[in-house]
């Protein structure tokens, strides 16, 4: 939308607020509320400004002063609220200079699709990520100093067979890792995955279908591919939505990979294609009908892959998912046919859908960072012409022990991928996407995270050392 779109639009649906929406480092989307009326062509044009000291991991106090440009192509009616309100997500410049804060998320993926294009590799990055969540009825935990615990409940979780409950209870439901695809009663999320749905389209989101998925109390929903700046926004989108629409239903929803213990976790698959002069890149004549630009690019993530978990794995969470052994993709390989390993080639019949998915992405991840850090990646790969090795064909979860010990693995904890983008971290650095300083500020969020949960008692300690 050009400016007088935008300012049509808020006269013609009688717009009473805009919501202006960033960002933050670790991924969580901020706002701030306007009365309509003064959203004027001067105020899109030069900026709204805020107190960055604010935000974990920007400035200091003595340096707090930034801006907000909103980005008009973004702008959608927000359906929740009682007065009518229009969103529009912005990035953050220097107020001084006009130029993109370097530690802005947007402004990476901003920088990132801009340096695409520069390299000459291709013009456009697509996106396709599957970003799953849990729902359930209770939450409740503490970390107190002398007491840390949790308790999460649904009605339809798997451990609730015989509870007793007032209207009684009808058995219906999915048991342990049964969850993926059966029809309701069994599968009770049907009507609150359909509003949720419903409700992005609305937003002018472009969305597809939604499924109940293989853990208790686990779901997804379907986003059709865009272009990274923008998937990025509709994955925020994405996430407000499912929290929304959840909590109108007396429901909580969590993105947090490993929410319960002894059942599957919850992963965001990212399909990545590139196109240069209106065709695909990645569609060609080698291993799955790839190109060799595609096997490069697989190359640059199965290299760059343990850095990488500090953007696309980055809570202490993560890692209680990818635990080798199990469903979690954890194992740096690529191939058509299995799930098992980092890089998977999908079954397409049509060149234009040629694409791969990294698997082994969770949703606690920021999105413009995320997105950002495995495109920079992968385009390591090109011109560097990376050569990612044979694909694993075979089942990984069966493999013998000799086999697998020479297949690497990702990072075991966030400390580890703390240290590896520290040691890994220049192909982030080409052409200004990331910068130093924004790596290192990000990591030092990281660190803070890493020392609250490792000096932490865990009550699995209590049970295994406490009569020690």
């Amino acid at each position: 939308m050009s400016i007088k779109d935008v300012l049509k639009t808020i006269k013609d649906e009688d717009v009473e607020y805009v919501d202006v929406r960033f960002t933050d480092p670790r991924g969580k989307l901020q706002h701030v509320t306007l009365m309509s009326d003064q959203v004027d062509e001067d105020f899109i044009d030069e900026g709204f400004m805020f107190d960055g000291s604010s935000i974990a991991g920007w400035k200091s106090i003595d340096q707090s002063d930034m801006k907000l440009m909103l980005d008009t192509n973004s702008v959608y009616m927000d359906p929740f609220f009682a007065e009518k309100t229009m969103a529009v997500h912005c990035s953050v410049v220097e107020p001084d200079t006009g130029e993109a804060y370097e530690r802005d998320p947007r402004s990476t993926a901003e920088k990132a699709e801009a340096y695409l294009k520069s390299s000459g590799i291709g013009d456009v990055s697509y996106w396709g990520p599957e970003a799953e969540f849990f729902l359930f009825d209770d939450v409740k935990y503490s970390t107190e100093i002398n007491k840390v615990s949790y308790e999460v409940d649904a009605i339809d979780a798997s451990w609730n067979t015989d509870t007793d409950y007032e209207m009684g209870n009808m058995g219906h439901r999915p048991g342990v890792k049964g969850g993926y695809f059966p029809v309701p009663p069994i599968d009770d999320g049907q009507d609150i995955r359909s509003e949720m749905l419903s409700t992005m389209k609305r937003m002018g989101m472009k969305v597809d279908k939604h499924h109940h998925e293989v853990a208790s109390c686990q779901h997804e929903l379907g986003l059709i591919f865009g272009s990274l700046t923008e998937q990025a926004d509709h994955l925020q989108k994405y996430k407000y939505v499912i929290h929304q629409v959840a909590h109108a239903y007396g429901k909580s929803a969590t993105f947090m990979p490993k929410p319960i213990a002894g059942d599957n976790g919850t992963g965001m698959h990212c399909n990545m294609s590139i196109w240069k002069d209106g065709k695909p890149l990645f569609a060609g004549d080698k291993y799955a009908d790839l190109s060799q630009e595609a096997l490069y690019y697989i190359g640059g993530i199965l290299k760059h892959a343990k850095a990488l978990n500090a953007f696309t794995n980055p809570s202490t969470n993560s890692y209680k998912r990818l635990i080798p052994g199990f469903e979690a993709p954890v194992l740096r390989a690529y191939s058509a046919r299995n799930r098992s390993g980092c890089v998977r080639i999908p079954w397409t019949e049509s060149p234009k859908a040629k694409r791969v998915e990294a698997r082994f992405p969770d949703p606690s991840a920021n999105p413009y960072l995320c997105f950002s850090a495995l495109l920079m990646a992968g385009l390591d790969g090109i011109k560097n012409k990376i050569d990612p090795g044979e694909a694993m064909d075979k089942d990984l979860y069966d493999l013998p022990p000799e086999e697998l010990e020479g297949i690497p693995t990702v990072c075991a904890s966030l400390r580890e991928a703390m240290d590896e983008l520290e040691a890994d971290m220049d192909f982030l650095l080409q052409g200004d996407v990331f910068t130093r300083d924004q790596v290192e500020g990000y990591m030092d969020l990281k660190w803070e995270e890493i020392y609250a949960y490792e000096h932490t008692p865990h009550p699995m300690e209590f049970k295994m050392y406490y009569s020690c």
